[in-house]
């Protein structure tokens, strides 16, 4: 990539910090989108269609009622936003309870100097901050999804008697993401990876009238897609199976969407890595900018079989970070070879960090051959996504953190192996 499509995709991320935060609807702005009647008509088709299909898979009787019923997996996860507050206070009991193993003698000295049962009180305090808009995100499942407050104190109930304790690791992670994707205090993250993806996409021929049709799957909560959004030219959907991850995306997507009005403490329940006790206890502002929520499509289920009858419908398919989250790396291979047209184009970088009970686990130079007899020819993605990893392989290497906490004392991150497939 030359240097000026690098500088492209720079000021395309900058812009997207220094956008005002106004609603452009309410202002009496011009939307970006709205001057294409036509196109801004076909996304809100797509996403009425969408929603009545996920309101079928909703229904108790779309499959057996069990742990992996999109149902009771979204109400799984409203009961962990809605136990924030306990599960994490219960934690900070267990470090108080910590602190009194130490001798009376050695607690005067730290209370004295450094204070060390108000930083605990404190944390507690910042926890109930942080629940109101965990309490907030549960709200806005309810209505979106349609799920009655009713239901969810049913469910609620039952977890509570059956001993099944609130997933307090998922949430967390879902709600760090507000900073991944949607604070400044991520962009440099953000950097890091978007600029090998979105340059390689800027330079695809493409049509406002006539976009390329781009799939994200493991969207997470959305930033990467919205962005090949702003690209225009490009009809983009993103898919995302974890329902801690989809709520978040529904609270960034509410009604009114303004820049920075919410504000969350992601630093509170890991006490490592900190320089300062000021650094772990500050808040982090979002969403950093305007978001057109009908931009994107969000499609929730199993990335191998929510788009079953869509064969060759996509130009693209970006996977950033999504690979090693495979149970069975081949069948993420197939559905992505299945989805593109012939011709199509498969964006990855990420890791291979594979995670609990994968059938496979396989090294770099096994999923390259995996793919290729799948039938994809791999191409050089460039510079811009790192050094070359292999000399016979096509595949670039890139330093990228994940995670990351600016103000910290480590450094989160993987040695991220990027690629550019064609569909044979």
């Amino acid at each position: 990539m030359n240097s000026k499509i690098f500088l492209l995709v720079l000021s395309i991320l900058a812009s997207v910090v220094s956008s005002e935060s106004i609603d452009p609807v309410s202002s009496g702005a011009t939307p970006k989108l709205v001057e294409n009647i036509t196109l801004v008509d076909t996304q809100n088709l797509r996403h009425e269609e969408e929603y009545a299909r996920l309101q079928t898979r909703l229904g108790r009787e779309s499959q057996v009622w069990d742990g992996n019923h999109p149902r009771q997996r979204l109400l799984t996860a409203l009961y962990g936003f809605r136990q924030y507050q306990e599960r994490h206070i219960e934690e900070v009991q267990r470090w108080r309870s910590l602190y009194k193993k130490v001798s009376k003698s050695q607690r005067k000295t730290i209370e004295s100097t450094i204070k060390y049962n108000h930083k605990l009180n404190t944390v507690e305090h910042l926890i109930e901050v942080n629940d109101e808009l965990a309490q907030e995100i549960v709200q806005t499942g309810l209505h979106f999804y349609g799920i009655s407050q009713s239901e969810l104190d049913e469910f609620s109930a039952d977890q509570i008697r059956e001993g099944k304790k609130a997933d307090r690791t998922s949430v967390a992670q879902a709600m760090k993401h507000f900073v991944r994707d949607w604070a400044d205090e991520g962009r440099g993250e953000r950097e890091e990876s978007f600029t090998c993806l979105l340059g390689q996409l800027i330079e695809m021929e493409r049509e406002i009238n006539a976009p390329l049709k781009v799939l994200v799957p493991g969207g997470g909560i959305g930033r990467l897609a919205h962005e090949i959004a702003r690209l225009d030219g490009f009809e983009v959907s993103m898919n995302e199976w974890s329902m801690y991850m989809n709520l978040a995306y529904r609270q960034i997507m509410r009604e009114p969407i303004i820049s920075n009005s919410q504000s969350y403490h992601p630093w509170l329940d890991w006490w490592s890595h900190h320089a300062t006790t000021s650094d772990m206890q500050r808040a982090v502002s979002f969403p950093d900018s305007f978001v057109d929520k009908s931009a994107v499509l969000l499609v929730e289920g199993d990335f191998t079989t929510v788009f079953n009858g869509e064969e060759g419908q996509y130009d693209v398919l970006v996977t950033l970070f999504f690979i090693d989250t495979a149970r069975n790396l081949l069948t993420y291979l197939e559905t992505i070879h299945r989805l593109l047209r012939p011709g199509g184009t498969w964006l990855n970088l990420g890791p291979l960090l594979y995670g609990t009970a994968p059938f496979l686990q396989l090294s770099l130079d096994e999923v390259i051959s995996l793919a290729r007899a799948v039938g994809f020819e791999f191409e050089d993605p460039g510079d811009v996504c790192g050094d070359v990893s292999f000399n016979e392989l096509p595949v670039r290497s890139k330093e990228i953190s994940y995670g990351r906490n600016v103000r910290g004392l480590n450094r989160n991150g993987f040695l991220a192996q990027s690629w550019r497939a064609i569909k044979l």
